[in-house]
């Protein structure tokens, strides 16, 4: 806050209270508010950790970053990146459903069907012999 005030001629104090005015919040609430934007951003990818995302997003402290993110989400990182996991598998799930007319894609509905003794492997019944009196 200090460099920045200096770069555009204003103490820090000043400089916060024009910034307050401005945009509605202090500066450090509008870039925490900015880095959660980015960290949920993140999350829904799914390939990084809450931990990772937490460095990621330029936050020095996890208990810091998780406190802030579950204030403005409404929930902690943790689950919102369960939550986000599970709606991307619903949808890829029902993207497939779709895509194959109704059945599921890969081995999940794959069933063998069981064969009656008296088949062979085309489904046509044998005839049986006539048995004996």
């Amino acid at each position: 806050m200090e460099a920045l005030a200096r770069g555009v001629n204003m103490s820090a104090g000043h400089l916060s209270r024009q910034f307050r005015s401005a945009y509605g919040e202090s500066p450090y609430a509008y870039l925490m508010t900015r880095r959660i934007e980015r960290a949920t951003a993140l999350l829904r990818r799914g390939d990084l950790s809450v931990t990772e995302v937490c460095f990621a997003v330029d936050c020095a402290s996890l208990g810091t970053f998780t406190t802030r993110f579950t204030e403005l989400v409404g929930i902690s990182p943790g689950i919102f990146r369960r939550q986000a996991a599970d709606a991307a598998a619903d949808r890829a799930d029902a993207a497939g459903t779709a895509r194959d007319g109704g059945r599921r894609s890969g081995w999940r509905g794959c069933r063998r069907a069981w064969r009656n003794k008296s088949q062979d492997r085309s489904g046509i019944e044998k005839s049986r012999p006539p048995s004996s009196p």
